[in-house]
């Protein structure tokens, strides 16, 4: 028996593919606003600024005339990570409320597609007055 030629199978609806369109806006709406959500929440301990990274940067610097090798490579990959934390804090800033209004058009039919409910909403860091403004209840 031969294999089937690609292509072969029923055909997507158009009706199907609109259905999947929107369920990966949907998923990239809520996505981008949860990880916009974990970006500005409040880290534990100090707070890093350019200034204090830049002084751990000269820090590591002083240190890398005088390191043995294996001591060197751990240094540098030290002073690459942070150049990178200091790059990110310098970045542009997340603007939250237009992340916010696309989860709130669609955080409804998501929660309802997934099954998810308000208090997972919650646990994860979304606030009740966001879940209010999408039509999401505890009742829901």
């Amino acid at each position: 028996m031969s294999p089937r030629p690609k292509g072969s199978g029923t055909p997507m609806t158009e009706a199907h593919k609109a259905a999947l369109a929107a369920g990966r806006a949907q998923g990239l709406a809520v996505k981008n606003y949860l990880e916009g959500l974990e970006s500005i929440r409040p880290k534990r301990g100090r707070k890093r600024t350019p200034e204090t990274i830049n002084a751990q940067i000269a820090n590591v610097e002083a240190q890398l005339a005088e390191a043995a090798p294996l001591a060197r490579l751990n240094l540098i990959q030290q002073r690459m990570d942070l150049i990178a934390d200091r790059d990110a804090l310098s970045g542009p800033a997340i603007d939250i409320s237009a992340l916010e209004g696309e989860f709130v058009k669609v955080a409804a039919a998501y929660s309802k597609s997934k099954g998810i409910s308000y208090a997972a909403w919650r646990e994860i860091g979304v606030d009740p007055a966001v879940l209010k403004s999408a039509g999401i209840s505890r009742a829901s």
